[in-house]
């Protein structure tokens, strides 16, 4: 009996494989199921024609349990690294400007970059409701690429879980993030000094109001988007002008008055806002008189309030609006003595009230 060499066409077993081979890492199902976290076929073609083809590098493709790389080159970049992690449970998925796939990576870079890092790496872990349309996990999925190469960082390793239909909403993201940070840079909120100036580079309240329009509760037509931005490339150009800052944070969550308070508590300072130099859209202004809520507490996902000393001022405005992040930017207060631990706030009319921290949550599942 003559059996066809198995790389023969005519081999039944080979003419097996080649089938298996042209299977092999494409999703065919529509829709999320309890297969895709089941650890079998359908889950490793998941991650393989989803995450591995849009996150593919080097460290990635090893598809190990972990991530592995090299510190050698790093210690040449700097002496300390950077880590932070975050989970990311914004509801919508997709709002204007910007979706949670982009959110995920921006989010991990600016905590990153805001220390004087640079961020490198990033991990994704992702939660799935079964049920979840497979495109709109495509969709994220691309995002999150397309940022992570505007970003300049790699995703690196990560996860999938699948929970029953009802027990998540669609989709969560957490990421981690490694950078480096650069030998003299000290950036921390215990150098904030009385004599500071703060300063933000531009509009505040855009990324919560564009949330907040995008659930389609309000019969509201605007054009708000998110701010949702990377600011590594801001900070590199805040540093190379002044690299001695006192301190930065991206104001996320709780807004701009959240940031300042934890500036003032933390460093035993008082601080000091001029509302008639605070950036806010007019359209955010409005959506906020409608509904009661202050600008100063709606979450931004592309500002960052930078504090140093006043003489330097002039400088590092003029190189932050040399970038297009931070071309409005503008001084919003300053740092005073006393009361320690309070942030007050000078209105237009010239009267002074407390901005205190924020209770409750203004607008829940903002990122």
């Amino acid at each position: 009996m003559n059996i066809p060499p198995t790389n023969s066409i005519q081999n039944p077993l080979f003419q097996k494989i080649e089938q298996v081979r042209r299977r092999q890492g494409k999703v065919r199902d529509t829709h999320i199921t309890l297969a895709h976290g089941s650890g079998g076929k359908a889950m490793h073609d998941l991650i393989d024609d989803i995450f591995v083809s849009n996150f593919d590098n080097q460290i990635l493709s090893q598809l190990e349990d972990q991530a592995s790389f090299n510190l050698v080159p790093l210690l040449q970049q700097g002496d300390r690294l950077a880590f932070t992690t975050d989970s990311y449970v914004v509801d919508p998925l997709f709002f204007p400007g910007s979706d949670i796939g982009e959110l995920a990576v921006n989010g991990t870079v600016n905590d990153l970059a805001v220390s004087g890092a640079k961020p490198l790496y990033l991990t994704c872990s992702v939660i799935l409701e079964e049920g979840l349309p497979v495109e709109t996990l495509r969709r994220v999925a691309n995002s999150m690429k397309v940022a992570a190469k505007e970003a300049g960082v790699q995703i690196i390793t990560g996860d999938t879980k699948v929970v029953h239909r009802g027990a998540a909403d669609k989709l969560f993201i957490n990421t981690a993030g490694i950078g480096i940070i650069q030998r003299g840079f000290n950036i921390s909120v215990h150098n904030i000094k009385p004599g500071d100036v703060i300063i933000i580079n531009g509009e505040i309240g855009n990324h919560g109001a564009a949330i907040l329009i995008a659930r389609g509760e309000l019969a509201l037509d605007t054009n708000i988007e998110s701010d949702c931005q990377p600011l590594h490339s801001l900070v590199e150009t805040i540093l190379h002008a002044y690299p001695q800052v006192h301190a930065m944070r991206d104001a996320t969550r709780g807004g701009l008055a959240t940031v300042l308070n934890e500036f003032a508590l933390s460093s035993n300072v008082g601080i000091r806002l001029y509302e008639e130099s605070i950036p806010v859209r007019e359209e955010v202004n409005g959506v906020c008189e409608i509904l009661g809520l202050d600008p100063l507490y709606l979450a931004n996902e592309g500002k960052l309030v930078v504090m140093a000393p006043k003489e330097n001022a002039d400088n590092i405005l003029s190189a932050m609006k040399s970038h297009p992040a931070g071309k409005d930017a503008c001084i919003i207060g300053e740092v005073i003595p006393s009361p320690p631990g309070i942030v007050l706030l000078k209105t237009v009319f010239g009267a002074e009230r407390i901005v205190d921290m924020l209770v409750g949550d203004q607008l829940p599942r903002i990122c």
